[in-house]
């Protein structure tokens, strides 16, 4: 039944408790020789399976002249080309893209955002769900919580028909039945309901964990006093996902909300509607991401467009599989719509753990030494890892050099800043009554800040500062016309609907 769904199994069954701690055993105590094993061995398998079973897929092969019987090896699954929603999702209905073409069965549907055109809506059966309590339940080892102790979970995704709100809760229930005493509370996006839980509830339980979407729990840590709510009197911990943010970012978290340990404590999650939770940051590749921050030699080698911000996360090839392919992310997985080297959106790599470790001796460290020194040596897995930036679709351009959010983000992450903006802001590049580009960043301003003029030119200078650092067409042109590079300021009221609606994920860029 691996690829297919199971009626009534229910995820805290007998049989998902002992593939679960079957599984978390596996991610234990495998090496790397296993997991590459894995990384060849499961998509073939679902390309073969998905071949006769999905109507839309057989189509898809005939249409490119690929026989799947010729498909004997890994090498060869190379060959197969990949789908997208271009030229695959949005060309077949959407039963036909499903296991035997058919829709009757126990599903659950989520739409994709939008940010990229019209939402698409995806089913998924409860494997899924079951895979993502695996990684929540692998937080909650590494992280030191026990069955012993209370745990307060508080989701503050969207609780809509997109997927982080709902999956995570479905994970956590799930992970509750089979043995751990978690409290879940769903508020969504309402801040007040979640300030009056944190602060009504908070003190009666050992452990709480914040689930949601970086800028909004951002939000959360910077206007809880407010409240009334003393984060130092809680132990809180934060797992976070939609986006990639910098290590600064974490750094500020853990300053705001006196979170106690860096690596263990906290975790991005990249996931999509398309296949739900594919990787997940892990306390070692949190601190392989910090070190190479600090290391070029090893950035360099570690990431290779080095002029971007990565998120870095492991992911169990049982699961899904990535390739990168002239840098961009291919994923093999399964769901009710399986998905054969399918191209998400996202650009980035793949990298063995003996890869990494290779890397990390040749620059003259251990890095399994380095994790001992950092206190998560009993944490470390040999899973393989991803690396990837924000989607190739999310971005402005001026006079052809494109602009990335995390460079403009990096502008804005100065302590000066702090007490007057949120750090969300929405790019849009307009023309003025000349038709000359100029790039506008809108900012949102804190709850009750001024947007001074001396405020704007402080950030107007630190964003540009940052875009000649970092982005070599910026530079290049800021050098050839200085005078049409420099970015326009707009101060908003916190969260005005136009750009900083409350309850929606935030678009960093804007179409005009």
């Amino acid at each position: 039944m691996a690829h297919g769904f199971r009626k009534n199994a229910g995820l805290a069954s007998g049989d998902f408790k002992n593939k679960t701690n079957h599984a978390l055993r596996l991610i234990s105590e495998k090496k790397d020789d296993f997991w590459s094993h894995e990384r060849e061995r499961r998509p073939l398998e679902l390309f073969r399976l998905a071949s006769r079973r999905v109507p839309a897929y057989k189509d898809f092969l005939r249409r490119n002249k690929i026989a799947p019987e010729k498909i004997k090896t890994f090498k060869d699954f190379q060959f197969v080309p990949p789908v997208s929603k271009k030229n695959y999702l949005r060309e077949y209905p959407i039963e036909k893209l499903c296991w035997d073409g058919s829709l009757k069965k126990p599903l659950v549907w989520t739409s994709t955002s939008g940010s990229t055109g019209e939402p698409f809506y995806f089913p998924r059966g409860e494997e899924l769900d079951w895979q993502s309590s695996v990684y929540h339940e692998l937080f909650l080892q590494n992280a030191g919580i026990t069955r012993d102790e209370s745990t307060l979970v508080i989701i503050c995704f969207g609780m809509g028909v997109w997927i982080g709100g709902i999956i995570t809760y479905e994970a956590l229930h799930a992970i509750s039945l089979r043995g751990y005493p978690i409290t879940i509370l769903t508020p969504g996006v309402n801040k007040k309901e979640i300030f009056s839980a944190i602060k009504n509830l908070g003190k009666k339980f050992d452990k709480i964990i914040l689930c949601g979407y970086p800028p909004f729990l951002k939000d959360v840590a910077d206007e809880a006093e407010d409240y009334g709510i003393r984060w130092r009197s809680l132990d809180i911990k934060m797992v976070f996902a939609a986006e990639s943010f910098s290590e600064k970012f974490r750094s500020y978290i853990i300053k705001r909300t006196g979170i106690k340990h860096r690596y263990t404590d906290t975790a991005n999650i990249y996931g999509s509607a398309d296949l739900g939770t594919m990787a997940v940051e892990t306390p070692l590749s949190i601190l392989a991401r910090e070190v190479s921050f600090n290391d070029i030699n090893i950035y360099n080698r570690v990431f290779k467009d080095a002029h971007r911000m990565p998120t870095f996360a492991q992911y169990n090839p049982s699961f899904i599989n990535f390739e990168a392919v002239d840098g961009e992310i291919l994923t093999t997985g399964n769901n009710a719509i399986p998905l054969i080297r399918y191209a998400i959106g996202d650009r980035g790599g793949v990298m063995s753990f003996d890869t990494l470790a290779r890397i990390f001796r040749d620059e003259g460290m251990s890095l399994k030494k380095e994790a001992g020194r950092a206190g998560i040596g009993k944490t470390i897995s040999e899973l393989p890892f991803v690396y990837l930036y924000e989607r190739t679709d999310l971005s402005a351009k001026l006079f052809g050099a494109i602009i990335y959010p995390e460079h403009v983000k990096a502008g804005l992450e100065n302590p000066s800043f702090e007490d007057y903006i949120t750090g969300k802001f929405a790019m849009v590049t307009k023309c003025d009554n000349k038709q000359m580009e100029y790039l506008e960043i809108n900012i949102e301003l804190r709850p009750k800040a001024k947007g001074t003029a001396y405020l704007k030119k402080k950030i107007k200078k630190s964003i540009t500062r940052s875009l000649l650092e970092k982005n070599a067409e910026y530079r290049n042109n800021a050098n050839m016309m200085p005078d049409r590079m420099d970015p326009k300021i707009v101060f908003w009221k916190h969260e005005h609907p136009l750009f900083f609606k409350i309850g929606t994920k935030q678009r960093w860029v804007k179409r005009n």
